[in-house]
C-alpha cells in the first residue's frame, strides 16, 4: 500500500511540474517533459496549438530507434506541428535497447499523453500516428498495445516485415481500427521497394480497414523528400478536424 502510495504521489508531483511549467509558455512555443517509466527516462517534445481543450493529438514517431541519440523527440515534431498548427504534436525519444518495439516506451507515449489530458482538463481518448523509416514500428507497436483509439496512420519509408508476415499482422483487431496511409518510395536506399511494397500491398488486402498506398519512384528514405515533394499525400493522410 505504501508503495502505491508513493509511487502515486511521485506521478502526481511530475504532473504538476509539468502543469506549472506550461503556466509560463506561449502555447504555441514547444514544451518539453521528460517521462520516467518503466526503468526508462524519455524526453518527450511537446507542440502546442493557440486552442488546446479539443484539438486533435498527433503522435510522432522518429526513425532510428535504436541510435545513441536518446532525445529525438525534442526536435523530431516540429516540423509536423508547422504542417498541423490547430493540433497537439507529442514526441518521444526511442534510443537504443529501448526502442518503439517495448513495453516502456509504448508506456511512455501513454503517460505523457496522460500528463498533457491534464493540463488541458480533457481526457485525451483518440490519437493519430505517424512513423518514419522504423519510426512505423512505434506506429505498429502502438496500435496494438496503447490505451488510446487509433484514428489515423502515416507510415513513410517503412519497412513492415521487420514486424512480421503481412497478412498474420492484418488479421489483430485493433489494426481493423482507423485508417492506415503508407507513403513508399522508389529510390528508397534501405528499403528497396521490391520488398515494402508486396509487404504493404499483401496488409491492406488483409487487414479489412482504409488502407491505402502511395509509390513515388522518385521517393527516397527520408522525411524531407516527403514533405517537399508530395505535402498533399502528408495532408491527405491525418485528418485535424477536432474531436
Amino acid at each position: 500500500m505504501q508503495g502505491n502510495m508513493n509511487n502515486f504521489l511521485c506521478r502526481f508531483a511530475r504532473l504538476v511540474c509539468f502543469a506549472l511549467l506550461l503556466v509560463s509558455a506561449t502555447w504555441a512555443a514547444k514544451d518539453t517533459l521528460t517521462i520516467d517509466v518503466m526503468g526508462v527516462k524519455s524526453p518527450v517534445g511537446v507542440w502546442w496549438p493557440a486552442e488546446i481543450k479539443k484539438a486533435p493529438v498527433l503522435v510522432w514517431f522518429h526513425g532510428g530507434m535504436t541510435s545513441s541519440n536518446c532525445a529525438k523527440g525534442l526536435v523530431a515534431g516540429d516540423d509536423l506541428s508547422k504542417l498541423y498548427p490547430t493540433a497537439i504534436v507529442v514526441s518521444a525519444s526511442a534510443c537504443r535497447e529501448n526502442h518503439w518495439a517495448t513495453a516502456q516506451m509504448v508506456s511512455v507515449v501513454d503517460y505523457a499523453l496522460d500528463s498533457l489530458a491534464v493540463v488541458r482538463k480533457i481526457p485525451i481518448e483518440n490519437v493519430s500516428l505517424v512513423g518514419v523509416s522504423d519510426g512505423a514500428v512505434g506506429v505498429f507497436f502502438y496500435s496494438l498495445n496503447g490505451r488510446r483509439h487509433v484514428q489515423d496512420r502515416l507510415l513513410m519509408s517503412s519497412n513492415g516485415s521487420m514486424m512480421g508476415e503481412a497478412q498474420k499482422l492484418a488479421s489483430w483487431e485493433k489494426f481493423k481500427e482507423g485508417r492506415w496511409r503508407f507513403l513508399q518510395g522508389g529510390s528508397d536506399r534501405l528499403y528497396p521497394s521490391n520488398i515494402t511494397i508486396p509487404w504493404i500491398d499483401t496488409f491492406c488486402k488483409s487487414v479489412k480497414a482504409d488502407c491505402d498506398l502511395k509509390f513515388d519512384p522518385a521517393g527516397e528514405h527520408d522525411w524531407s523528400y516527403w514533405k517537399s515533394k508530395r505535402l498533399e499525400w502528408v495532408q491527405e493522410a491525418i485528418s485535424v478536424k477536432k474531436k
